[in-house]
Order: C-alpha cells, then structure tokens, then sequence
C-alpha cells in the first residue's frame, strides 16, 4: 500500500478546520496527522465534530511548532487574521509547505493589510513569497509555490465569474462594478454571536458591512487589478442569509460596444475546468446546488433594456470558498492529481 502524505491542520475546530477535516478523512493519498486547537487540547477530534466519528483518532493538541513541523509535511492554517503569519513563518523555516487559510498573506501590500485589518501584516518575505491560491487562475504558479495564501469565500465567487470579461477588456470601466452578495451563517464564523443565532437570522435577510467596509473588498480590487492591469473599485454589499452554508454573488456590470458570444468566451477559459461549470443563464445559479461540493457554478445574463450585464456565481463558502480550494492547492503542491478528494457532486436537496 502506498504511503500517505502526512498532513497538519493549526486551528483545527472551526468551521473551516472540520471541513478540511471531513475532506480530508476520504482523500485517497493524504490523512491528518496533526491537528491543533488552543483551547480544546486534550480533547478527541470526534468529541468536537461528532460528524466524524469512526474517521479519526486524532487528539488536538496546542501548536509546539519545532514538534507539528517533523509530524506533517504540509499544513493548513485556519487562523484567525493577524495570527496565521507567524505560524506559517516557523513552519517554513523547518522545510513545510503551508496553505494559508487566513487573510493574513492575501494582500501584496502591508499598508493596505494595516488599514483594513487593523494588526500588523506578515513580514515583506513572506508576502512576497506567498502565492494566491486561485487555483484556477494561479495553477501554475501554486504548483512550485510553498506559501499559499487561499482566497475568501467573496472574492472566489466574485472573482471566477469576472477573470475572463478582465481578461479580454471587455469592461466598460466608465459603469461601476456593483456587486450584491449573499453568504450562509457559517461564513462568519464559528465564535457564538447574538446576531448569528437562529432567531436572528431564520426568516429573513439582512445586508451588513454595507458602505464600501467589507474587508474582502481590497483583495477583489488587487486581483482585479492583476487580471487587467488597471485599478478597477467595486462596490461590494454582502447579505447573510439563513442557511448553514452557500454563497450566491451578482454582479452588474456593462460590456464595451459591440455584440459578445459571452457562452463561447466562457467556455473558452472554463470548459476544461474540472470544478467550474458555466450554466445557461443566470436562474439556474443556486447555491443550494453546490452545497457540500468544490464546484463554482456560473451564469451571465444581459438585460437587453437597460445594456447590463449580469454575471452569477455560486459556491459552498465553506468548500470552493475555503477548505476544498486549499485541498485543491494542497494537491497541485504536492504533485497530486488536482481533484483527488474532491470528486463529489453536491448534496441535493
């Protein structure tokens, strides 16, 4: 039998933590051999996400970083900002590969990390050295890479569905870039919150951070900025909706002069995905059909009225918006069939 890779996780009982967990317990050439929680050690993996008992025997246990290091050959960092780049400081120096979970190495520039997040950013070394793990756009570049910094939930979903409309100049920058986004409650995180609880949030849906303050908004602009090479603002209003996981992003948007066979452009740059699937239209983009899945679906609409275009794309936040696109740049770094463990349909209904 074939030897497994042997994998760390640093911030394991979050919602992220048990996804990569779950992904994780099926993948065919990779098991966990480490994972770490500060304030659950000592306690079994199982006892954190009953989910998946029978799949590990793993104790979590603090972050002695000389130690994790000679247990794993790769980690994942599901970290809270402004506390991953440190980690990830040590784990390279002792020869690891690391997938950054985290904001912590998304934005190139220090400055603007210092501004919207508050706490200092990574050193200059590792932000250089780190690699935006876009997988679909970036391949090449995260398969040599040993930093990876793994996008947010938003920008994956705002940024697959605009790469190739930035990538041929077909904008037309003079009509804003107005993007309505909608996540389930696990987007937010793990830590009880009032306003997360299901009374609060079932039977409605409420817009938040609105007013151009969502902290994804820097990294869409810096990756939009790298797609065309010019500075494009967008104005971001994300919604939280009640359900556990999903995310739907529309954004509108008009083209340049003339006629644009938008079906073949898109196939053109996403036909051979393996995760990404372009849709006819924009009404059958639902995030309940991505749900437990990697895939990014797709759509674009034109309203022939008013000449904006409107493109679609829906997720899983917590897998193509997090843990499934770390383990599909865990798999391009070790030399691993891309989609190993990542096969599955979603979960319908």
């Amino acid at each position: 039998m074939k030897k497994k890779i042997k994998i760390g996780i640093v911030g394991a009982t979050g919602y992220t933590g048990g996804e990569l967990l779950r992904i994780l317990a099926s993948h065919p050439e990779a098991r966990v051999t480490v994972a770490t929680s500060e304030q659950s050690s000592g306690k079994k993996v199982e006892e954190l996400f009953p989910f998946l008992s029978g799949f590990y025997n793993l104790v979590l246990e603090k972050s002695d970083i000389p130690d994790l290091a000679s247990r794993a050959d790769l980690f994942f960092l599901a970290l809270p900002h402004g506390k991953a780049s440190a980690v990830a400081k040590a784990l390279l120096e002792n020869g690891r590969k690391v997938v950054d979970l985290s904001p912590d190495h998304r934005l190139a520039d220090p400055e603007i990390y210092r501004k919207w997040y508050g706490v200092e950013p990574a050193p200059g070394a590792l932000l250089k050295k780190a690699v935006y793990g876009l997988t679909e756009i970036y391949r090449d570049k995260i398969k040599n890479a040993d930093l990876i910094a793994n996008p947010g939930c938003y920008p994956t979903s705002i940024l697959l569905p605009l790469y190739p409309l930035l990538k041929e100049g077909l904008i037309d920058e003079g009509f804003p870039l107005m993007i309505d986004a909608k996540s389930g409650v696990s987007g937010a995180g793990r830590s009880p919150e009032v306003k997360l609880l299901l009374g609060e949030v079932s039977e409605g849906i409420g817009p938040y951070k609105t007013g151009g303050t969502h902290r994804h908004i820097p990294e869409i602009e810096q990756e939009i900025e790298a797609f065309c090479g010019k500075p494009l603002k967008v104005t971001l209003t994300p919604h939280l909706l009640p359900i556990a996981r999903g995310m739907l992003s529309v954004i509108y948007l008009k083209l340049k002069a003339g006629e644009k066979d938008l079906s073949s452009l898109y196939l053109k740059y996403y036909g051979n995905e393996p995760f990404i699937r372009i849709l006819p239209n924009g009404d059958r983009v639902n995030p309940k059909n991505v749900r437990g899945s990697n895939l990014c679906h797709i759509g674009v609409s034109r309203d022939d009225r008013t000449g904006v275009t409107l493109l679609f794309g829906a997720i899983d936040n917590l897998v193509k918006g997090a843990s499934g696109q770390a383990v599909q740049n865990m798999n391009l770094m070790l030399g691993l069939e891309e989609t190993a463990g990542l096969e599955g349909a979603g979960v319908y209904p």
